[in-house]
């Protein structure tokens, strides 16, 4: 059985990456744009991201607009909005179990309950985590594959944004978290064996040991018995 440091750890872990995708649904910056023109004036670098869009001018100054349409969007950003929001949740529900199910709490009273719903929590924060990297490892396929496009044009190509390693490591801090509390495993029984050795406890040892004692002295009337002389048997025998 793990530890209450290492559960706390996995718990800490795990919350963290929580956060990380949070800020990942929020922060436009799945697709980074960068086009400079002939002047340096008009550089510009747009942002995009699952609610928003954002064009950044050289001047510093920075523009939002939130999509009309969610129709308007990509496949791919479609998915991350739904799996985002998705892991969140899941996310909700993991830390509620790990905080019932950590052994610094006293929500649960039976330990071996306590262990079960830590490993629960574990598997959820792991669901979490797969839920978020799908959508950003889809994402980062997406970009990459347009990057390397002949056809696409050279000012359209898009860039990894930092939204995406946020996610990674979101992704791999919720995993991580989630292994180190399916670790604890439900403490063992201290009476198992005492109970299931044998049914019938001292009583069954002692007759253990009447079997072997009537044993014994049978085994020993029967050597007598034999070695006993031929007189002897017949002076037992009746006179006529």
């Amino acid at each position: 059985m793990v530890s209450a440091g290492l559960q706390m750890l996995g718990i800490a872990l795990a919350v963290i990456g929580w956060i990380g995708v949070i800020v990942v649904c929020i922060l436009p910056m799945w697709l980074v744009t960068a086009f400079i023109g002939q002047n340096i004036v008009t550089a510009q670098t747009t942002w995009e991201g699952i609610w928003m869009s954002c064009v950044v001018q050289s001047t510093g100054q920075m523009q939002c607009k939130v999509y009309d349409s969610m129709l308007a969007l990509s496949s791919d950003l479609q998915a991350a909005r739904a799996l985002c929001i998705i892991s969140i949740l899941v996310g909700v529900v993991g830390i509620m179990l790990a905080a019932a199910g950590g052994k610094c709490t006293n929500c649960i009273e039976d330990e071996r309950a306590k262990a079960k719903v830590g490993i629960i929590s574990g598997a959820i924060f792991i669901v979490s985590g797969i839920l978020c990297l799908i959508p950003v490892c889809w994402t980062a396929n997406t970009i990459i594959r347009d990057f390397y496009n002949p056809l696409t044009v050279s000012a359209q190509k898009k860039e990894l944004g930092a939204s995406l390693f946020i996610g990674w490591a979101a992704s791999a801090l919720l995993i991580i978290g989630g292994s180190l509390l399916c670790a604890n495993c439900p403490p063992q029984d201290q009476y198992t064996t005492k109970y299931t050795a044998r049914p019938g406890g001292t009583k069954g040892f002692t007759y253990c040991l009447i079997n072997l004692h009537c044993l014994a002295a049978e085994r020993q009337t029967l050597t007598l018995y034999w070695l006993a002389p031929a007189s002897v048997s017949l002076s037992t025998e009746p006179a006529f």
